[in-house]
């Protein structure tokens, strides 16, 4: 550990790992509003936060959790197609709202090229919010839809059903086919236009 006179103990939230200041005090000079992404072993967060010096402040807010409670998504809540249907639901919100464009903040998550915090990102450009981004670290449309996962499904059924069962035995026990991802993928995707469009 470094030591010294000059050693300066960096920041609470930087210790713990959960605050790059570099790249928050750029989006906070910027003044624009953060299209905010963060993903757990389980689930997808995205909100759209305003900076305030009393504490930042949450204007739209979605979590892939809802699509299962609101939009009866039978699929993994932490998957890339759950990610694009999160990013899409908060961008609905933000458009009733006014909000127009926003910053993508991906926080400390690495920035892996087709990686579920830029399917959130797609997810919100399909909405039709501005978010600058390169479309090439975009994930393509088959794996924004799950056919990825239903391709994996058909083969590993195939050569194992012992371990297909055992591979895809939550999206079985909700009662979804693993080899109808995308299907179900385009069935909850317009849900969510219908009932967050009105």
């Amino acid at each position: 550990m470094a030591r010294g006179p000059r050693y300066k103990v960096p920041r609470r939230r930087r210790r713990e790992g959960k605050t790059n200041y570099h790249k928050r005090y750029r989006m906070v000079f910027s003044r624009r509003l953060r299209f905010v992404i963060r993903k757990t072993n389980k689930y997808i967060d995205v909100k759209i936060i305003r900076f305030d010096p009393k504490g930042d402040i949450t204007l739209v807010s979605a979590h892939s959790r809802e699509l299962v409670t609101k939009y009866g998504w039978k699929g993994g809540t932490s998957s890339t197609p759950a990610a694009y249907l999160t990013g899409y639901l908060a961008a609905l919100r933000a458009l009733k709202k006014g909000i127009k464009e926003a910053v993508a903040d991906i926080g400390l998550h690495r920035p892996v090229r087709g990686s579920r915090v830029f399917a959130a990102i797609k997810g919100g450009l399909d909405a039709g919010l501005e978010i600058p981004v390169s479309p090439e670290v975009l994930p393509d449309d088959s794996r924004i839809k799950g056919k990825h996962i239903a391709e994996w499904a058909s083969s590993l059924k195939e050569n194992s059903h012992e371990l297909f069962e055992k591979q895809f035995s939550s999206i079985i026990k909700n009662g979804l086919d693993p080899q109808e991802y995308s299907e179900h993928f385009e069935e909850v995707l317009g849900k969510i236009k219908r009932q967050e469009g009105e």
